[in-house]
């Protein structure tokens, strides 16, 4: 078992920095990808600025609690992005092109093969370090000062976050198996996770109960932040349960996707 994680971490590494000197070659792809996310949290934040320009508080949340929770919603979606990007691939075109197969031939697992191609994806890397500028802008004007538990908990917060972003995405490109292309429904699911990023408490209850117990992104950033900011864990005791469960079904649609799969005839 040790040799086996040993062997998976190594590769990881290895294949990380391939994947990070293809990435290079095209220097001017990657910074148009990085200046439209900057552009995106750019526009993001100002949005925030101006609401707040017009009201003391929204949601019972104020200018710089918005932000750090702005801020740490894009820490586990950054630590997602990092190593999972290639699911995007799964769903748009891998089962459509008959491409699938060459992931089932390599003397490793399927899934680990498949995410391998895309390891440390820079823009994953932007996101965790405007994530950490933002939190650590708002925690200061906040004056927040967190307790020992808090810190130990932070980096597992971030990391069930993240782990809840990669099953909801695997979940939906893994059925790309049935429906040969499944790009519109990861879409549709990463714009749902788009309203993690801003407070639950202005959403309708039907909204709230979707970003908490269907697509549960709730527990990506806000249950977090209002841990963090508050102490208050009233839904946090659910967050490994949330965070198993959704793994769980995931992995159980994936292996149930690669076990009918069928290469394409030529």
């Amino acid at each position: 078992m040790t040799h086996t994680v040993v062997r998976y971490v190594r590769l990881s590494w290895f294949l990380g920095g391939v994947g990070l000197h293809r990435l290079a070659a095209y220097r001017m792809d990657f910074a148009l990808g990085a200046g439209a996310f900057l552009v995106r949290v750019g526009i993001q934040t100002a949005v925030v600025g101006l609401v707040f320009g017009q009201v003391p508080a929204v949601g019972g949340w104020s200018y710089h609690e918005v932000l750090f929770l702005l801020g740490f919603s894009l820490l586990p979606r950054g630590l997602d992005h990092l190593f999972t990007d290639q699911l995007w691939e799964l769903g748009r075109k891998l089962v459509q092109r008959g491409e699938f197969y060459r992931y089932l031939i390599r003397p490793v697992n399927p899934l680990f093969s498949l995410l391998s191609e895309r390891f440390f994806h820079p823009d994953g890397l932007g996101e965790l370090v405007v994530g950490a500028v933002l939190v650590g802008y708002a925690g200061s004007e906040l004056d927040l000062s967190l307790t020992a538990a808090q810190w130990a908990l932070a980096p597992l917060l971030v990391l069930c976050g993240a782990l809840i972003h990669t099953a909801v995405k695997l979940f939906f490109a893994s059925l790309c198996f049935w429906t040969v292309t499944s790009l519109p429904a990861m879409y549709a699911a990463n714009q749902v996770s788009e309203f993690s990023s801003y407070p639950l408490d202005i959403y309708h209850p039907s909204l709230r109960g979707l970003l908490t117990w269907v697509l549960p992104f709730a527990f990506t950033a806000y249950v977090p932040s209002v841990y963090l900011l508050t102490g208050k864990s009233a839904l946090l005791g659910w967050l490994p349960v949330v965070t198993a469960g959704a793994l769980s079904l995931a992995l159980a649609v994936w292996r149930r996707g690669v076990n009918r799969y069928e290469m394409t005839g030529s």
